[in-house]
């Protein structure tokens, strides 16, 4: 019976121990491939193809008037801070902190067909000006639901500043088949 027991055991911490190699932090993102130069695609929209939703968060520098506010208990709503104690889970050092710090983008979306699908985020940062800049992650064989996430934190944020404006495209073949942009892209 001991022997049952500690076998049982130690198969669950060895499936433990898989799950935390194989796991990501909270808000990590996708593993993606910066362009070193953006090219622009034909438009060929398919109804095969969308964007479900899409979910942005902006985690900045802390305002102290904002933090000040807060530890008065002008807010209970634990909501108010859910999402940055999520962004910023295991961040310990104020350096740590400061390395998440900021734009986080959620795309879900849906392929009704099995095919390589490519999603890419071209944006523009606020010290940049005009210039574009591109994060793409590729699927291999992508019919179904998915997410895709992607992050501009750390020094991309520090030096380059805010994301002014962004879109994100559904590549297939070469092709863009979805779109979905901020009000400000053109």
């Amino acid at each position: 019976m001991k022997i049952g027991a500690a076998l049982c055991l130690l198969l669950l911490l060895v499936r433990m121990d898989e799950a935390v190699a194989g796991a990501r932090l909270p808000g990590q993102a996708d593993d993606f491939r910066q362009l070193s130069k953006v090219d622009s695609l034909p438009l060929a929209l398919d109804q095969d193809f969308e964007f479900r939703k899409t979910k942005l968060y902006a985690l900045g520098l802390p305002d102290v008037r904002k933090t000040a506010a807060l530890a008065r208990g002008s807010s209970n709503n634990p909501a108010i801070t859910g999402e940055s104690a999520y962004r910023l889970f295991g961040a310990v050092t104020e350096l740590d902190k400061r390395r998440r710090y900021g734009h986080y983008f959620d795309f879900f979306w849906r392929a009704k067909q099995a095919v390589p699908v490519t999603v890419r985020l071209e944006y523009r940062q606020e010290k940049l000006r005009a210039l574009t800049e591109a994060r793409e992650v590729n699927y291999a064989n992508a019919k179904g639901s998915h997410k895709t996430a992607f992050a501009i934190i750390g020094d991309d944020y520090l030096n380059d500043g805010r994301v002014t404006a962004w879109r994100c495209l559904l590549i297939v073949n070469g092709r863009i088949v979805a779109e979905d942009r901020s009000f400000l892209w053109r």
